[in-house]
């Protein structure tokens, strides 16, 4: 048995209490939420297996609340998540519990995720989908999810990904056009882009590179 004799605020962690008994010590520590639902108030009596039933709710609370903080600085793969809070050595239960719940919130969805990134890395960072696909998995993204994201992904939007990534290489590759040509293609292929997608690409830069070469050629003669 346990009769709470003082209720304390954490000084840094402004949403915990800590619950203290007879001694100078805490014997609870709980998050505010809890402190209401079992009006952990001055006085109070708690058995021994009510101690333990808020301990283990805490414990389970915890994990949530760090998995909801985690995910506020970016969107995570149930994988990540689960890697993070294993390394903040919570209990396998509380932590299969949080991602169970965040799931059921929608905080959590592999799925979506995957479709999102794909998104991101063909706009930004000029991928191709096998890359794509590739990168999802080691993030924790099944196999399942990772290969619809990857299909789903817009073949215009790929091939100018794929032509933007090859003009920004053409210009500093050297040697003659044919090794220039194989070498961009070899690029291409490694960033993920599917072949009929690079050919399109190589094909798209040549083109712009010969007609400005022709551009200046005529300039030159104008200049004469």
């Amino acid at each position: 048995m346990l009769e709470i004799k003082a209720v304390k605020q954490d000084r840094k962690e402004r949403s915990r209490f800590h619950i203290y008994g007879e001694d100078e010590e805490a014997v609870l520590t709980v998050h505010e939420d809890l402190l209401i639902k079992y009006r952990l108030l001055k006085g109070r009596t708690l058995t021994d297996s009510e101690l333990e039933q808020i301990r283990e709710e805490d414990n389970r609370y915890r994990t949530y609340a760090l998995a909801v903080a985690y995910l506020g600085a970016r969107p995570r793969t149930r994988k990540q998540l689960e890697q993070y809070l294993q390394r903040k050595a919570f209990e396998e239960e509380h932590i299969s519990a949080a991602l169970e719940r965040l799931e059921n919130e929608h905080f959590v969805d592999d799925d979506e995720y995957a479709r999102q990134f794909a998104l991101q890395r063909i706009k930004y960072a000029h991928k191709g989908r096998r890359w794509i696909k590739q990168e999802l998995q080691l993030r924790g993204v099944s196999k399942q999810a990772a290969a619809s994201a990857a299909e789903a992904i817009d073949k215009g939007a790929e091939l100018e990904a794929a032509i933007i990534a090859a003009g920004k290489k053409w210009r500093s590759l050297k040697g003659e056009e044919r090794d220039r040509r194989m070498k961009l293609m070899a690029f291409l292929m490694r960033r993920g882009f599917p072949g009929d997608i690079v050919k399109e690409a190589v094909r798209s830069v040549l083109e712009r590179a010969a007609a400005e070469a022709a551009d200046d050629d005529d300039g030159l003669m104008l200049d004469n």
